[in-house]
C-alpha cells in the first residue's frame, strides 16, 4: 500500500478498518461534546463522520433525534445492527447515511445541532456546508486535533492540512447571525504510543446560529 499517509483518509482504508471483529476506538462518547451540549434541550442532530457511532448512541440516549453520515458502509450497517440490539428507543432515534463528507451537501438548517469530531480530510468548504445545516437557534461543534499535537510524541500523522486551530475554522465562515460560545485550543491528558503521560489538545469550535 502506498506511504503516503492520506490514503488512510480514503474510503477503502476505513472499510478494511472496519471489518475488524473488535471495535477501533472506545465507542464512549467524546468528552467535547458532552462538555459542550450536556445543557442543551433534546432536538435533531447530524454527526458528522459518525465513525463507529459513539456520539450518536449517547446524543440519542439522551433523547436527540440523531443522522450519523459516514462513507464506510462497514462502520454503517455495523452501528444499525448495534442500534437494534440496543432496544427499540434507540433504533428509532437513529439513522444512518453513507456520504463522503468532501462533496456532501446535508440538508440545509434541517438540525438543532450540527457536529463533528476529528475529521483528517477537513475544509473551509466543509465546514461552510455543516454550518448551512444548522436551524435558527441551533449549534455547530466542531472539533479537530490541534496543530499543537504535532509538536508532541502523540504520533499524529504527518498530514499538516488535517489540523486547525478554532480561528482558522471561524475565519473559514461567515459568522454574520452567528453567536461564537467556544473558541479554543483545550488541553487534555493523553498516554502516548511510548506510554508517556502528556497533555494534547483538542481544537474546539462552537457557534450558535441566531
Amino acid at each position: 500500500m502506498s506511504q503516503d499517509p492520506r490514503i488512510w483518509f480514503e474510503a477503502p482504508a476505513w472499510e478494511e478498518r472496519y471489518r475488524a471483529a473488535e471495535p477501533l476506538f472506545s465507542g464512549r462518547v467524546n468528552p467535547q461534546l458532552v462538555d459542550e451540549i450536556s445543557d442543551l434541550a433534546p432536538g435533531s442532530a447530524l454527526d458528522a463522520g459518525c465513525g463507529e457511532g459513539g456520539d450518536v448512541f449517547w446524543l440519542a440516549s439522551r433523547g436527540w433525534r440523531v443522522t450519523g453520515a459516514d462513507f464506510s458502509s462497514v462502520v454503517l450497517e455495523k452501528n444499525a445492527a448495534r442500534a437494534a440490539e440496543l432496544g427499540q428507543e434507540i433504533a428509532t432515534r437513529t439513522e444512518w447515511i453513507h456520504a463522503d463528507l468532501r462533496t456532501w451537501t446535508p440538508p440545509r438548517g434541517q438540525y438543532d445541532l450540527v457536529t463533528s469530531h476529528f475529521l483528517h480530510q477537513s475544509g473551509q468548504d466543509l465546514f461552510r456546508r455543516l454550518a448551512s445545516a444548522v436551524a435558527p437557534g441551533g449549534q455547530l461543534l466542531i472539533v479537530l486535533h490541534s496543530p499543537l499535537d504535532l509538536e508532541t510524541t502523540m504520533g499524529r500523522p504527518n498530514v499538516p492540512e488535517g489540523f486547525w486551530t478554532a480561528e482558522q475554522i471561524a475565519a473559514a465562515l461567515d459568522l454574520d447571525g452567528w453567536e461564537v460560545l467556544t473558541s479554543e485550543a483545550r488541553p487534555r491528558p493523553a498516554t502516548d504510543p511510548e506510554g508517556r503521560e502528556i497533555t494534547i489538545h483538542d481544537t474546539v469550535f462552537r457557534a450558535r446560529r441566531i
